[in-house]
């Protein structure tokens, strides 16, 4: 538990840095310990890359056994703080929500990410409810004695009602009051330019994270707007099974095997990912 405390502590450190955090989100142990191996100081999970690597779309299709269970598989095999992607909580009340965190942490996480919309509905959690299981899945923290980070994440600019100012607004609105809730980072998911990246973060009196898309600024921009952490989201699963869908179609369709064959990793690199590297035994 020290052990997980200290990681607690390192990753609510590395938001307040000198340097923005690049922070990767893994969908099993191999991605993980390749973000590890590549010098990442902090790994996060995708709910989506996730669950689709357990046979399930996006959401809470899984129950909280099958989720601590993969998040059990990653943190035992590296040694860098891991925050879960909990989804929305995989329940509405706070006391699931604070069930769904100790699983987590028991686990071996350190930090959550935890959404205030329903999937398959599209629609906000009322306010005042998201911020009782922010402070909830806090208190889930303090009872397992780890300082848990918690990264609020908030849907209203494509779920929150009216214009785009007014669902810009809105997420501001949530963000405030999550981070006064207790969450050590706000999540605006789908801010990508540069003008409102800024609004947003003057908005903020603390940690902001945004997500890699293709209209995102890059990192040292970034950096100059003031956002504290970058996240991957589910890219790293975008890019790896799309390189493995042209590699299987080149093989099947015409015959040849260069895709599965050049600068790739050999037997023995990708049989060293399923053990722990010495340093964290």
């Amino acid at each position: 538990m020290s052990s997980q405390r200290s990681k607690a502590e390192l990753f609510r450190k590395l938001h307040h840095g000198k340097h923005i955090l690049i922070l990767p989100n893994a969908w099993d142990a191999v991605s993980a310990r390749i973000f590890e191996e590549t010098g990442f100081p902090a790994i996060a999970t995708s709910s989506a890359a996730m669950m689709v690597s357990l046979g399930h779309p996006d959401g809470e299709f899984v129950d909280r056994k099958e989720l601590a269970s993969a998040v059990l598989r990653i943190a035992r095999i590296i040694g860098v703080p891991l925050s879960a992607d909990i989804v929305g909580g995989f329940g509405r009340t706070a006391s699931e929500v604070k069930r769904t965190v100790h699983d987590v942490l028991k686990a071996g996480a350190v930090g959550i990410n935890i959404e205030d919309f329903v999937h398959g509905t599209g629609k906000l959690l009322p306010l005042e409810k998201q911020t009782e299981r922010i402070k909830a899945a806090i208190e889930a923290g303090g009872e397992a004695g780890v300082p848990l980070v918690v990264n609020g994440r908030t849907d209203a600019l494509r779920y929150a009602k009216g214009d785009d100012d007014a669902r810009f607004e809105e997420a501001v609105r949530r963000a405030v009051a999550y981070r006064d809730a207790g969450a050590d980072c706000v999540y605006p998911m789908g801010l990508t330019d540069a003008y409102s990246i800024s609004k947003f973060v003057d908005a903020l009196d603390c940690p902001v994270n945004v997500m890699i898309r293709k209209e995102l600024p890059p990192i040292d921009e970034l950096e100059r707007l003031g956002v504290a952490r970058v996240s991957f989201g589910p890219s790293g699963a975008y890019v790896a099974l799309s390189h493995l869908k042209i590699a299987a179609t080149e093989v099947l369709e015409i015959g040849t095997y260069e895709t599965l064959t050049r600068n790739v990793m050999t037997f023995d690199e990708l049989n060293s990912l399923g053990r722990p590297r010495s340093r964290h035994r």
